[in-house]
């Protein structure tokens, strides 16, 4: 993401936005429960008026049907989902009770692949975060995206070295890597390994985007050295995204119904374009002079009509 030039609405949509994000991301480091209950049947689940999270997340397994994703990353569902494993030699999966370790076999295989190439960056494994529901489609809490199984969180923590308990992977929380002040990194937090793995899921073809906080971006820009700086372009500045990045992977070849984003483009973004997200308008925005309205939820009228099909399959 990049901000527009400034603007007499830019400080109003700022705080909004930040506000929002940032209500998403400290549900993300919320602790899980070791007994998690189902939520309680809807009265009506044929309603229109019904919120789709309310009926996508209550699907607990996967629509028996072909691999593909439907839809757009904010819009869209999943039919055919697979599960990474919870447990992989260089990969631990976080937050088990939430159920959101699924994902197109095509997301699977890209985070098996940088759970391999981490050791090989100092990086000792992965803490998988929040990937998609079963189906897919809008969650009943956090992500606005994440809905077409073409998303992962990956914890800013290194894998430990023993296997985390039911227990530690509910409760323990991913690091903070960015700065008291939002202005740079930690210091004494972030090392070689954090550009590292970084690159090593940006540097992978699959890989379209990763969302990181500007002050990551930053340093990265920075400690990525002469070699080889393409990659660099995949990683985009977004709100929150301090404890973690996010992976987003393109659409697959056997998704015609996958809407693709804008390409990145081939620049850096690692000049003037990160000022604007340092500026006191952004790090420490005014409230609104009238308090925004909450974004009314998507209903399934709103998602492509494949995924009522996806919804209803066994």
């Amino acid at each position: 993401m990049t901000l527009p030039a400034r603007a007499p609405a830019f400080q109003m949509i700022a705080g909004v936005t930040i506000a929002i994000l940032l209500a998403n991301a400290a549900h993300a480091q919320d602790r899980g429960t070791l007994n998690p209950e189902p939520p309680p049947p809807l009265a009506n689940p044929g309603d229109p008026d019904t919120p789709a999270k309310e009926l996508f997340g209550r699907k607990a397994g996967p629509a028996a049907m072909e691999a593909r994703t439907i839809g757009f990353y904010s819009k869209g569902c999943l039919a055919g989902a697979k599960a990474l494993p919870i447990n992989g030699k260089t990969w631990q999966v976080m937050r088990l009770s939430r159920n959101r370790n699924w994902g197109h076999p095509n997301l699977i295989a890209v985070l098996e692949r940088l759970a391999n190439q981490a050791p090989k960056a100092g990086w000792r494994g992965l803490l998988v975060g929040d990937m998609s529901q079963p189906r897919g489609g809008p969650m009943r809490t956090g992500h606005a995206s994440h809905q077409v199984g073409l998303d992962a969180d990956i914890w800013l923590t290194p894998m430990p070295a023993h296997q985390l308990t039911r227990k530690e992977r509910e409760e323990m929380s991913a690091t903070m890597v960015v700065a008291e002040d939002r202005l740079d990194v930690d210091s004494q937090v972030w090392t070689p390994a954090h550009v590292g793995v970084i690159r090593a899921a940006a540097k992978d073809p699959e890989v379209e985007r990763i969302f990181v906080n500007a002050a990551i971006k930053k340093a990265l820009c920075r400690d990525a050295g002469n070699g080889d700086r393409t990659w660099l372009h995949k990683v985009r500045p977004f709100f929150g995204h301090d404890y973690h990045f996010h992976v987003r992977i393109r659409c697959p070849a056997d998704s015609p119904q996958c809407k693709a984003q804008e390409p990145t483009g081939n620049a850096e973004g690692c000049g003037h374009e990160l000022d604007e997200w340092f500026t006191d308008e952004v790090l420490h925005p005014k409230p609104a002079p009238i308090p925004p309205k909450p974004k009314p939820p998507l209903h399934m009228a709103d998602l492509p009509g494949a995924c009522r099909q996806v919804l209803l399959a066994p």
